[in-house]
């Protein structure tokens, strides 16, 4: 039986861990104190340690076999501003799974399998500046769960299943710069989607099903740079759409890969793109006409005016057509009537004899 104020050596460890547990780093994992870094990337983790320096400001749980992120996965982190989370196999968020974080900067959930955001997904995340979710399985974007990241630049939502976006889900983002939507399957770009963005400034949306870019979409991006279209199934294009973008600086597009129909209204159209000052068709030499069959294959700026020549031609062809048709049809009624009239004239004469 141990002295009275004698401490068992067995007891020491539990003592130490109590009293300084919020020095000690996870098993496996990689801490370095002066930084306030931990590295856990690759560990084989099940699950969020538990037992993470409450001073840390980086932890990399990249690479593990996460699958879950419970409400307590980070509590009492409260100092962290960067957490990185990718390549797991992370396929649900929790409510308030992020509760604790009032500080954080930037998170990375890229290459999991998220289906969905909880709503309260950005409750505390108001800090947030950037935020990947590229990767994984969401297939609809709604109005609360992103409402909170008012601070947010930068969002990468790229290679997902996406094909609804709610009209509000990004109007609490007004300071966004970057936005991210390739490699989704959207299939029009709507407007009023991208009201409140006038500080973006590239807005990728590449390899998509985009068909449609209704007249006013564009129209509130004031500071866009760089718009990117291309591997869409655009056949045609409105010019009042482009022209809406009122930016003041120049503004690249990016255009090819879509199936075009190629024919004077489409090659009108780019050339007055090309001829407003701040606009530039980035890839106009990438452009190949998908239809009509006589110029599948070749590139727009190829055919140079070639094809309004064409159909200036053909309607000339048409207009002196239907113009000789109408002459002799004319020349006939005035021959026939004048015909009819010698008859006449003859059926006359011969009752007076």
């Amino acid at each position: 039986m141990p002295l009275s104020g004698f401490v068992p050596f067995s007891l020491i460890p539990f003592l130490l861990n109590a009293s300084f547990g919020f020095k000690l780093c996870p098993p496996d994992c990689l801490c370095y104190e002066s930084s306030a870094l931990v590295d856990c990337q690759s560990c084989g983790l099940v699950r969020v340690p538990p037992s993470v320096p409450h001073g840390t400001w980086m932890m990399d749980l990249g690479g593990n076999r996460l699958t879950e992120v419970h409400s307590r996965s980070f509590m009492g982190l409260w100092s962290l501003k960067i957490l990185l989370m990718s390549n797991n196999s992370i396929h649900s968020l929790q409510p308030q799974s992020f509760l604790s974080l009032h500080f954080l900067e930037r998170l990375d959930l890229s290459f999991n399998r998220l289906r969905w955001l909880p709503e309260d997904f950005s409750q505390s995340l108001s800090s947030l500046q950037q935020l990947r979710l590229d990767h994984n399985l969401l297939q609809h974007l709604d109005s609360s769960s992103l409402a909170d990241l008012e601070n947010l630049r930068k969002l990468d939502l790229s290679y997902n299943c996406i094909r609804m976006i709610d009209i509000r889900a990004f109007s609490k983002l007004s300071l966004l710069s970057v936005l991210s939507l390739e490699g989704n399957r959207l299939n029009v770009l709507t407007d009023g989607l991208l009201s409140r963005q006038q500080s973006l400034e590239r807005l990728l949306l590449g390899h998509n099903n985009i068909s449609v870019i209704e007249t006013e979409a564009l129209a509130p991006l004031r500071s866009l740079i760089l718009l990117s279209l291309q591997g869409n199934q655009l056949e045609r294009i409105r010019f009042k759409t482009f022209l809406k973008l009122q930016t003041t600086t120049t503004t690249y597009l990016m255009m090819s890969s879509n199936p075009w129909i190629c024919d004077c209204e489409l090659q009108r159209i780019f050339n007055k793109i090309q001829h407003v000052r701040r606009l530039r068709v980035y890839d106009y030499k990438d452009i190949v006409c998908h239809a009509p069959p006589l110029q599948a294959g070749s590139s727009l700026a190829s055919l140079d005016s070639q094809l309004c020549v064409a159909e200036t031609a053909t309607v000339l062809v048409i207009t002196i057509t239907v113009l000789l048709a109408v002459i002799g049809a004319l020349v006939k009624a005035e021959h026939n009537r004048k015909n009819n009239q010698a008859a006449s004239d003859a059926e006359s004469e011969k009752e007076e004899k």
